[in-house]
C-alpha cells in the first residue's frame, strides 16, 4: 500500500486523536520553530516574528507594497501595517509614493535595513541548520517538497470553498 494515506489514528471513543491529527502536528511544529527564532530575533536584534518576516523579504525581492507584502508573507494586512509602521519608526524601512498606484506606498529598506538584514539572513541560515541537523539531505529535501504539496493542497480546497 506504498503512497497511501495514513489516517490518524481513533481515541478512545472511536474519534479523532489530536496528536495524530496532521494539522496539529503542523502547528505544534510550527509554533516551536517560530517561538525558538522569535526569542532569538527579539533578543539579537530586537525584532518581532512578523518584523523579521518583512526584513527577509524586503531585503530578498526589493521595494513591495503592503498588498505585495502580506500576499507574500502570508500574513493579514493589520499585522503587516503594524510591523512595517515599527520598523519605519526605527529608520530600517522607508515608505515611497507607489507610482503606479496613488493609493499605495512602497515600503524598501533603508540603509540600516540592508545592514540589519545583512546580520539577521546568516542567523536565520545558521537556525536553519541546526533544526536540520538530524535529517539526512534526502529526509530534508523530502520535508521541503511534502510542506509544498500539503500548503498547494490546502491552497486548492480553499479556492473551492
Amino acid at each position: 500500500m506504498s503512497g497511501a494515506r495514513r489516517p490518524a489514528k481513533a481515541g478512545a471513543a472511536g474519534g479523532l486523536r489530536l496528536d495524530d491529527y496532521l494539522p496539529y502536528r503542523l502547528s505544534v511544529a510550527a509554533n516551536a520553530v517560530s517561538d525558538l527564532i522569535a526569542r532569538a530575533y527579539q533578543t539579537r536584534f530586537g525584532l518581532t516574528v512578523p518584523q523579521w518576516r518583512l526584513i527577509a523579504v524586503l531585503g530578498e525581492d526589493g521595494p513591495a507594497t503592503q498588498q505585495a507584502l502580506c500576499a507574500r508573507t502570508v500574513m493579514d494586512k493589520v499585522t503587516v501595517s503594524r510591523a512595517a509602521a515599527a520598523l519605519t519608526e526605527r529608520g530600517l524601512v522607508s515608505r515611497t509614493p507607489n507610482e503606479t498606484d496613488g493609493r499605495s506606498h512602497r515600503l524598501g529598506l533603508t540603509a540600516e535595513g540592508q545592514a540589519l538584514y545583512a546580520d539577521v539572513a546568516p542567523s536565520a541560515l545558521a537556525y536553519e541548520a541546526q533544526l536540520l541537523e538530524a535529517f539526512t539531505p534526502f529526509e530534508q529535501q523530502t520535508t521541503h517538497n511534502l510542506l509544498r504539496r500539503l500548503e498547494a493542497a490546502a491552497m486548492a480546497l480553499t479556492s473551492k470553498d
